[in-house]
């Protein structure tokens, strides 16, 4: 009998059955207050000053009207949120990024003295898209193309695969800029936007490192002895049907105007580091970030040549993707708001931190991510992930000894399982696409994930050391 595959309920049903529980817990745990303060710029518990009060429980009000209390508290992230969906959007429709991927693939996997540089090169193409701009599902087009381009190289449909899905996987974890996990992460936390960017950097090029050495090891085994991979007899019926002896791609000549759309790409993220360093008299924040995105989202479509009905649908339909994201936000903002009103915030914090106190902060910092690699099988979007967890996770690092940096970072860090989850609905489709079973990706990738996940965990240690600020 055939294995029903695993569903879980919508993401948003999820999160509105916490509500509905957290309402529920308003009228039976105990209501409690830690003292707070002003730290850096930011109002945070005092350890140890946790006490009884008489707890508020919450009815049909703070069932019904949460959410929208919610979405008020999160209006500027949502905001953001919907302004970088569509300023993406735009750059997407000029067309320039996917040609310069397209020419880059014909060019090095065309050339036979170039063609040890494809993977590595075109992994790490995805993982900028990943760390940059959180590129995630964009993938999925692009395993059309590199699974017969794999096949007609030698390799098989794994190596298709593990090219833009792990390299973008390995950005999304290992992201310095990505705005829907650090960003709203940050955020929520109360820290400045892409603060903590050169330790981020570091940890992004050695996980996306050790993927492309994972990923290249295997493919030269492959392409030695084509039957040791997994996909052997499935990849021969794919030649034939794919007829992969003929070109798979055709190079792209990209446009003045496309040109101009890359240059202003780059000009923006720029612009943006120099603003976040303070190079422009003051450190920008989150409303100055959407201003810079809104201009590359207004400059691209100028000079991408799109006309004004063109350039407002593309906009539009992007901040439209994001509208899932933008309801999670302001619903799970509604649990944060519902356990503040009932009073049992604060009690669960003070139960949480003292399990967790018992360690110490390096061993606290580890739980922590093992917690949200547990919550990532569940919630596997890396924004409602950060808006259900970071508002519970960021105060508890505060009572522990970790700081809301670190916090913040061990969130980030458990993206690195996403690419093994049966519950993704981005996995599911790529393997789907790429005629992949989950069960042989999941076994082949296991590896890669045991090394990425020790990684992490090492990577979390100097955070904690030094006490990563928000600097």
């Amino acid at each position: 009998m055939k294995s029903k595959p695993l569903r879980l309920p919508h993401t948003l049903i999820l999160i509105y059955v916490m509500v509905l529980l957290t309402v529920i817990a308003t009228w039976v745990v105990p209501g409690g207050e830690y003292q707070r303060v002003i730290k850096e710029g930011r109002t945070v518990p005092v350890a140890g000053s946790y006490h009884r009060m008489a707890s508020q429980p919450q009815g049909l009000g703070g069932l019904l009207v949460s959410p929208t209390r919610g979405f008020i508290d999160a209006a500027a992230i949502i905001a953001i949120l919907l302004i970088v969906g569509g300023a993406f959007n735009v750059i997407q429709q000029t067309g320039a990024i996917t040609a310069v991927i397209r020419n880059i693939t014909f060019t090095f996997g065309r050339k036979k003295a170039l063609r040890v540089l494809l993977i590595p090169v075109i992994m790490l193409i995805f993982s900028l898209g990943g760390g940059v701009w959180g590129m995630c599902e964009e993938t999925m087009p692009f395993i059309l193309i590199f699974v017969p381009l794999a096949l007609s190289l030698g390799y098989d449909t794994i190596v298709g695969v593990a090219m833009p899905f792990l390299g973008a996987a390995a950005g999304f974890a290992g992201a310095f800029f990505n705005p829907f996990t650090v960003g709203i992460a940050q955020g929520i936390a109360g820290l400045p936007m892409y603060s903590g960017l050169g330790y981020r950097l570091a940890v992004w090029a050695v996980g996306t490192a050790i993927a492309i050495a994972v990923v290249m090891r295997y493919a030269a085994r492959i392409h030695k002895n084509p039957s040791l991979s997994p996909t052997y007899d499935e990849d021969q019926e794919k030649r034939k049907r794919l007829s992969v002896d003929k070109p798979v791609l055709e190079k792209v000549t990209l446009t003045a105007r496309q040109w101009a759309v890359l240059l202003v790409f780059l000009a923006g993220f720029v612009v943006m580091v120099f603003g976040i360093l303070g190079a422009f008299g003051q450190k920008w924040y989150i409303n100055e970030i959407g201003g810079v995105f809104l201009a590359m989202g207004i400059l691209a479509g100028l000079v991408g040549g799109l006309k004004g009905d063109v350039f407002g649908k593309a906009f539009v339909d992007g901040a439209k993707d994001m509208i899932n994201a933008a309801l999670i936000i302001g619903t799970a903002r509604a649990i944060l708001i519902v356990a503040q009103d009932g009073k049992i915030l604060d009690t669960i914090l003070a139960g949480m931190a003292g399990a967790i106190s018992q360690f110490n902060p390096v061993i606290s910092a580890q739980i922590m991510f093992v917690s949200q690699c547990v919550i990532n099988f569940f919630v596997h979007s890396g924004t409602a992930q950060a808006a259900l967890t970071i508002p519970i996770m960021a105060p508890l690092g505060d009572l522990v000894g970790i700081t809301r940096q670190t916090s913040v970072f061990a969130f980030q860090l458990a993206e690195y399982i996403n690419p093994v989850l049966p519950t993704s609905g981005v996995t599911m489709g790529v393997l789907a696409l790429a005629g992949l079973r989950w069960e042989k990706w999941a076994r082949w990738l296991v590896p890669l994930l045991i090394l990425w996940v020790l990684f992490a965990a090492l990577a979390l240690i100097p955070p904690v050391l030094m006490k990563w600020g928000p600097a």
